[in-house]
């Protein structure tokens, strides 16, 4: 069986997300890197800070993509670093609202300091119109799963 015109095009796609994947985490990683996080860990601050309410686990490895057990590892080291803290949840006994303590909040705006100029500056080198096409073809492919 042989791709359709659009399946390639689809496939070709998909491996440049990845490619694209990989090396956005390495400039997250040397964004994160004086902070002593990784670009994982930075995913789970975004995450909570750009939530209107606590979080779960759960919810936090939705947003992000990934497992739940990734998740729960890296919010349980950052919790014990003083990042992030477990509030009880009234709506579930065995799963706790995690939130941004004071020093969570200070890592983070330290961190969008820093992201908001590089942000800009990449997106100075593309057209406007371009990367808002980009965004809605990528949200659009990711309702597909």
């Amino acid at each position: 069986m042989r791709h359709t015109q659009e399946g390639h095009v689809f496939t070709e796609i998909v491996l440049e997300v990845f490619r694209l994947s990989g090396r956005l985490i390495a400039e997250g990683d040397k964004i994160t890197e004086p902070y002593g996080l990784s670009s994982a860990r930075w995913k789970i601050l975004g995450s909570i800070a750009r939530s209107d309410t606590p979080l779960t686990v759960s919810q936090i490895a939705r947003v992000m993509g990934q497992t739940r057990q990734a998740v729960q590892r890296l919010v349980d080291i950052m919790q014990s670093n003083g990042l992030l803290a477990f509030l009880r949840n009234p709506e579930h006994k065995r799963a706790k609202l995690i939130t941004l303590t004071d020093k969570g909040k200070g890592v983070y705006a330290r961190l969008e300091e820093k992201q908001i100029p590089w942000a800009n500056e990449q997106a100075s080198r593309l057209n406007g119109d371009n990367l808002a096409t980009t965004l809605a073809t990528l949200k659009k492919i990711s309702e597909l799963f």
